[in-house]
């Protein structure tokens, strides 16, 4: 009763300019919820200084002016925990935004934590299927594993998710849609996830036109529910689209605070956040989080700075080829282009050979590309390439895949071993 009768401790507006919000009077670190104006919207703390503390909102503010008031709140973002989630659409906060009514959930954690300690981590020493015939064989996938997806725009990464998110024997999914276009996530919900790969899955979606720090906590929302699922000793798929859109709003956020801009205008705690988040999946003491990422190359330029970053971090990386993509095979996986740095301790010898020898018809297939366009490749020159060049249609075949085809881990390896035995290749 006492401190109820307190009189309430209230900073001001003093400027806004850009993204950032500064405010005087507030006592308040870096991280902490504050709320602003008489609406009391939310947004956080990002930057501290002698002049005050630097704002971005989370919430839009509405009539946000000079000397508008703001209420200290001595709390960080949390997110909401539990099996409730599963078949939920939630903010980047964690808020319901499916019209279903308000969440069940167990429990309320902060939204940032500590990522597993090295020595901590199981080894990844399990597959996991994602159901497509290109990834489960030639690019295998670890549970606990993270790996990126890198394409140009309109290449098929959001297909491809979506086909992965039907297909995978993960237990759960959780699946962060960020700064993607309003009209997409209805048809990505409806039409490419649908009810079955919805049932078992936690979306987090920020559109856009959201602000910068709402776009970048909603992937630390999508990763803190998938640790949550980690700890109860499960199995989490985390896909999140695009690490690229992630890194593009904390440039915004780390310019608004004032850092330097760097390399291509990024300051330098956009290298940082990507380390943070992505180093939080994989194993843990019990469960995993197998985490999906989603790259924007830009301008197809896979050695521009985040694309460059990611693939440093990441235990492997998927190439989505635009030449494919623009001659209709999907999904557009230049398996030659893809490495997964795991998949030598999750498959069997057999397997590694069968794959293989796969590769390196294709290789050679490759590598004579030029000879066989003009007519001028001399049949029987290279056993390998003959072969390439006799299944070729049996191999496109086995490497295009329809959105709606689920294929099982055991069977795709059934059909690349008759492929390569076929073939006559080892």
């Amino acid at each position: 009763m006492r401190a109820a009768a307190l009189p309430e401790r209230l900073g001001r507006v003093v400027s806004a300019v850009g993204l950032g919000i500064v405010v005087r009077g507030v006592d308040a670190g870096i991280g902490e919820v504050v709320l602003v104006g008489d609406r009391r919207e939310r947004a956080e703390v990002v930057a501290v200084s002698d002049d005050g503390v630097t704002l971005m909102p989370i919430d839009r503010i509405e009539d946000l002016h000079v000397g508008a008031p703001v209420r200290p709140t001595g709390r960080r973002m949390t997110v909401p925990t539990g099996l409730g989630l599963l078949g939920r659409v939630l903010d980047a906060t964690g808020r319901p935004i499916d019209g279903r009514g308000p969440l069940q959930f167990d429990d309320r954690v902060p939204v940032d934590a500590e990522a597993p300690s090295a020595l901590e981590r199981a080894r990844i020493d399990t597959p996991v299927a994602l159901g497509v015939r290109a990834l489960d064989t030639l690019t295998a996938v670890g549970r606990g594993q993270r790996i990126g997806l890198f394409a140009g725009s309109g290449v098929g990464k959001s297909s491809l998710l979506s086909m992965i998110a039907r297909g995978t024997d993960a237990e759960v999914n959780v699946i962060a849609l960020i700064g993607e276009r309003g009209r997409e996530v209805r048809e990505f919900l409806e039409d490419d996830l649908g009810p079955e790969g919805l049932a078992r899955s936690v979306v987090i979606v920020s559109t856009a036109d959201q602000p910068a720090l709402t776009r970048a906590r909603a992937a630390f929302t999508a990763t803190r529910i998938a640790e949550s699922f980690r700890d109860r000793g499960q199995h989490a798929l985390l896909m999140m689209d695009s690490l690229t859109r992630v890194a593009m709003a904390q440039r915004e956020i780390g310019l608004a605070a004032g850092e330097p801009p760097a390399t291509r205008g990024y300051p330098p705690s956009t290298f940082g956040l990507l380390a943070r988040l992505l180093e939080r999946a994989g194993t843990g003491p019990v469960g995993s989080v197998t985490g999906i990422y989603t790259v924007l190359v830009d301008g197809d330029d896979h050695n521009e700075p985040i694309a460059d970053t990611a693939r440093s971090i990441l235990d492997g990386h998927v190439v989505l080829d635009r030449k494919l993509a623009t001659a209709g095979h999907f999904p557009s996986i230049d398996v030659l282009g893809s490495v997964s740095r795991v998949a030598s301790r999750v498959t069997s010898r057999e397997q590694q050979a069968v794959a293989r020898a796969l590769r390196s018809a294709m290789a050679a297939r490759r590598g004579v590309q030029d000879l066989l366009d003009v007519g001028a490749y001399a049949a029987g020159s290279n056993p390998r390439v003959d072969a390439a060049v006799a299944y070729a249609g049996q191999i496109e075949a086995f490497l295009r895949q329809d959105m709606d085809d689920v294929t099982p881990a055991d069977e795709a390896w059934h059909r690349l071993a008759l492929l390569v035995g076929a073939m006559g290749i080892d």
